[in-house]
């Protein structure tokens, strides 16, 4: 199938809503990250984006998440590796628990949580209009292994 008869991805959409000139380059690495179920960093999206074109180079990746970033059409994450990854904004509301064991991102929703924040934020006297919620852990059968973490 032609790069002109595929479906064009979400973020693609979203680049060509907001102005931007969108190259080859550009649509191969914007649906790279629309396709992506994990939160790769620029390095893996260089690594997927070669497979499809192997003349982009890691700059190019480097530059076009940059500016996907800038123009808040994805989400830039640093969960405590020293990398910066990255997932498509503008999607539902969600948090992640990140396993420090293997670096897996998991992400979930919860409305216990969700409430809870509403109600620390209006006892401070803050009306709360977004949030970003982080949790480090490890499964409980690693723990057994590594008691200290």
């Amino acid at each position: 199938m032609s790069q002109q008869t595929r479906r064009e991805s979400r973020l693609e959409r979203l680049c060509t809503e907001r102005g931007l000139r969108m190259t080859g380059q550009r649509r191969i690495i914007a649906r790279v990250l629309s396709e992506a179920n994990d939160h790769p960093d620029a390095e893996e999206v260089y690594r997927r984006v070669a497979e499809r074109d192997p003349r982009i180079s890691l700059s190019t990746v480097y530059r076009t998440v940059r500016l996907l970033e800038d123009e808040g059409i994805v989400e830039r994450h640093d969960f405590g590796d020293g990398r910066a990854r990255y997932e498509p904004g503008g999607h539902d509301h969600h948090d992640h628990l990140i396993d420090v064991t293997t670096g897996e991102v998991i992400e979930f929703t919860n409305e216990d949580i969700e409430r809870l924040q509403e109600r620390v934020a209006a006892e401070l006297g803050f009306r709360l209009i977004g949030h970003r919620l982080e949790l480090f852990g490890m499964p409980l059968q690693a723990q057994k292994k590594h008691p200290k973490k």
